[in-house]
């Protein structure tokens, strides 16, 4: 996967999209800025899954964490501070993306890559 092919959603996901079950916080996107991705993150995780996985963090579904982080994540949209999603691909890979709190970046990597 070549990170410069990652976009910024333009659309809001449909309800299929969203795994966790959770409906999501935003109806218009948070701002990614430039999209990069870690080089373990690039070896391991498939393209479309991280496309997915970019759309619903865009549009405020967190993914897999806690109620506490969620509501933390949706504070943070609205105040300005980074805010990270943690996802996990159908093969059973944890990966998070994080977008820096002045939206100038987003990061897809693996937890062990922190």
């Amino acid at each position: 996967m070549d990170p410069d092919q990652i976009r910024e959603p333009n659309k809001p996901p449909t309800p299929a999209d969203f795994a966790s079950g959770r409906l999501p916080s935003r109806t218009q996107p948070l701002p990614l800025g430039q999209i990069v991705i870690t080089p373990g993150a690039l070896r391991v995780l498939p393209e479309s899954e991280v496309h997915a996985a970019l759309q619903r963090h865009a549009f405020g579904d967190w993914g897999t964490v806690g109620e506490a982080d969620w509501k933390e994540n949706d504070l943070s949209v609205d105040q300005g501070f980074r805010v990270l999603s943690a996802y996990q691909t159908n093969a059973g890979t944890r990966f998070w993306i994080i977008t820096e709190a002045d939206r100038s970046s987003t990061c897809i990597l693996l937890p062990e890559e922190y």
